[in-house]
């Protein structure tokens, strides 16, 4: 098996805002796992808020690449325990595992759906992201779209805004990327017809501290993003949380994220799966999980301005698989 990697930039369409910055591009590692004439694909991004140096990674790839490259071709669950035992961090352990699952299924000819038997027969519409902006842009911005669900970012709590979002016609969620209080997410949870919105996504700051004020009985339904890191969060999460936001690349994997998408399920929680802003190479390991799921927000590609790849495509929101073994990712 040969490894190789590179580190690339991605212009994205357009400035995207949240409550951790402005960017105009996101640096991403994409990774390549190669036998027999086959190729498996991989991606992680650099997320400012969680701290990821890609510069650290490629050090790491090339410090660990003789024992990945001699791992061999074994079953993916393996070679997840196999990248567990090297201690890589999440990230880049996510691009592995999924550039590793890829790359089997290929091999296999079988898709990753078909190796986990994972029924197709319902997928969820995808939601397209409302940067952070006066409310009356953001409000043309989804007059202007194909699409037909909407997250909407915002920075701070402005309950004039809420209620103006909240008298359109629009279906949405509220994304605040922890910049909420404890006293604003109580303010929130009694605003009349609040119910309307399906979730608002990691109200505050992660940790206990904050997350203990929300109730899983509020009239908002609240959702757990980056408390949700894996499956083990799960529990202390669930008076709290009524939903959570599974995405492969903080878990670690697409094989921990299966696991814990089936443990929410199992657990009762509303389970969205999500993306960062990646390219199709990102979004096509992330959208197998995605007929498990409750909601998705896979965007991720939609926002970039030159995708290397082809595979699963969400086009207004609708998820079209790749049928193609493995992930069914080839790069353009």
């Amino acid at each position: 098996m040969v490894l190789q990697w590179h580190i690339l930039k991605l212009p994205l369409k357009e400035t995207f805002s949240i409550s951790y910055g402005n960017y105009q591009f996101r640096e991403a590692l994409l990774v390549q796992l190669s036998h027999a004439g086959s190729t498996g694909y991989g991606e992680c991004t650099a997320i400012t808020y969680y701290q990821i140096d890609l510069l650290q990674f490629d050090q790491l790839l090339h410090y660990h690449q003789k024992a990945i490259e001699g791992f061999g071709i074994h079953h993916p669950c393996d070679f997840y325990t196999f990248l567990t035992q090297l201690q890589l961090p999440d990230f880049l352990k996510s691009a592995l595992d999924c550039a590793y699952w890829d790359l089997f299924g290929k091999l296999e000819q079988r898709s990753f759906i078909e190796m986990n038997a994972i029924p197709t027969t319902t997928l969820p519409v995808s939601s397209w992201t409302i940067s952070v902006a006066p409310v009356a842009t953001q409000l043309e911005k989804m007059r202007a779209s194909a699409w037909h669900k909407f997250k909407v970012k915002c920075n701070g709590l402005d309950v004039s805004a809420i209620k103006q979002l909240l008298a359109s016609d629009f279906t949405f969620s509220l994304d605040s990327n922890a910049s909420f209080t404890p006293a604003d997410c109580a303010v929130l949870a009694d605003i009349q017809g609040i119910e309307r919105i399906l979730y608002a996504e990691q109200p505050m700051a992660v940790g206990y501290e904050n997350y203990k004020h929300l109730r899983a009985t509020d009239a908002i339904r609240w959702m757990a993003d980056e408390d949700a890191q894996h499956g083990s969060d799960l529990a202390v999460l669930q008076p709290h949380y009524p939903s959570v936001n599974v995405k492969v690349m903080k878990c670690g994997g697409l094989t921990p994220a299966l696991e814990m998408v089936r443990t929410a399920k199992a657990m009762g929680f509303i389970v969205m799966l999500g993306c960062m802003t990646e390219s199709t190479v990102g979004i096509s390991a992330g959208a197998v999980l995605a007929p498990l799921c409750d909601f998705a927000d896979l965007d991720g590609s939609n926002l970039i301005a030159n995708d290397i790849a082809t595979g699963t495509t969400i086009v207004n929101g609708k998820i079209e698989l790749a049928t193609t073994p493995g992930l069914g990712i080839q790069l353009k």
